[in-house]
């Protein structure tokens, strides 16, 4: 498969047609992995990152889940292609900027990725649109084990998976979703929230980890811990956590309709009325407008049928995403352009609020 392929196809992010989730966009689980007796990547001479990226491109090249996947070498991709792949989720910014050595294989539909010479040796990871826990965990519980079959890899019986970062040891997973919580940022309360899911030993970052902005309001939440837990414990108290925050935007989105409907509905109908006939839009500024847009979808404004696409637009609305369409790149004001255009065209085709449906 090559990488135009690839980003021509549609992902988990792209098409999201076959999940109604009203709040999680996704579920994430990565495993870091090591081989053993080798150096930590950040650690290793050039020659040795290349023979763990040769050793590891066929090994896992060679899994049925990955056949017929993208298989390549970080240095062989242009700067656009990778952060395309970056808007995508597919690998990390880590690693779309890592030395030489450092590679990829991605599953044909995007759903599994293992990401090489990043912090780790290996960075495997299964992703799925909505909230679906248990489908994504046995999926890489899979791929880990077949994968192990190939591989040495460095375990300590105390310590567990040994990690370039000590907070990795253990179980070395990392378990996340990203959520869409608009209601919570609009009343004020997602400072609240993210001190106290803090405090219960999780982590919360932007639409691109740590480091990124919540533009859209989404969020990702993702555990902290990885050492004396099993990784069906830690999903387990990550899934309570997330549960709770799913009932507090739910509530938030109640109480903003019954004591502030107006003011809602009127932000709704802008981010509308913008993007029908926006000329000049940032990214920023366009994942905030979607997002209300989403909002409105929740709420029975919109037509269930629409999720999908705002989905796919939170996407393609990404700088990346916006200059591969050209075949070029351009500079932000003309990717502003750009963006206006791609969004006047796709909300031409969405039917205008009704805002009666959301009273019933």
């Amino acid at each position: 498969m090559k990488i135009n392929d690839l980003i021509a196809a549609p992902s988990e992010l792209t098409d999201t047609s076959a999940s109604k989730s009203a709040v999680v966009l996704m579920t994430r689980i990565r495993l870091a992995r090591n081989l053993a007796r080798l150096p930590f990547p950040g650690w290793a001479k050039e020659a040795q990152r290349r023979e763990v990226l040769g050793t590891c491109l066929q090994a896992v090249s060679s899994l049925p889940q990955m056949k017929r996947g993208l298989a390549v070498a970080v240095e062989d991709l242009s700067e656009l292609e990778r952060q395309i792949l970056v808007e995508r989720h597919l690998i990390s910014r880590e690693l779309s900027h890592a030395k030489a050595g450092a590679g990829m294989v991605i599953s044909k539909d995007q759903s599994c990725v293992v990401m090489i010479n990043e912090e780790d040796h290996l960075r495997i990871q299964v992703l799925r649109a909505g909230f679906q826990f248990k489908k994504v965990w046995n999926t890489i519980d899979a791929l880990d084990t077949e994968l192990e079959e190939h591989l040495d890899y460095a375990f300590n019986p105390q310590l567990g998976y040994l990690t370039a970062c000590p907070t990795n040891l253990g179980t070395a997973i990392r378990a996340s979703t990203m959520m869409h919580l608009p209601a919570l940022v609009i009343s004020g309360q997602m400072e609240k929230v993210v001190r106290a899911v803090n405090q219960l030993g999780m982590a919360v970052r932007g639409l691109f980890g740590e480091g990124s902005d919540a533009s859209g309001s989404i969020f990702q939440i993702s555990n902290q811990t990885t050492l004396g837990e099993t990784e069906e414990d830690i999903i387990k108290h990550l899934t309570g956590v997330l549960n709770t925050i799913i009932e507090q935007e739910l509530n938030a989105r109640e109480k903003l309709l019954e004591g502030e409907q107006t003011k809602l509905f009127d932000k709704i109908g802008r981010a509308y009325g913008i993007l029908q006939h926006g000329f000049l839009l940032n990214s920023g500024e366009a994942m905030n407008l979607l997002s209300l847009i989403r909002l409105g979808i929740d709420l029975g404004i919109f037509p269930d049928t629409q999720r999908a696409v705002i989905d796919r637009l939170f996407i393609e609305c990404q700088p990346g995403h916006i200059q591969h369409s050209v075949k070029e790149s351009v500079e932000a004001g003309q990717r502003d352009v750009m963006r206006g255009q791609l969004l006047r065209a796709e909300f031409a085709k969405v039917p205008g609020p009704d805002f009666s449906n959301a009273t019933k």
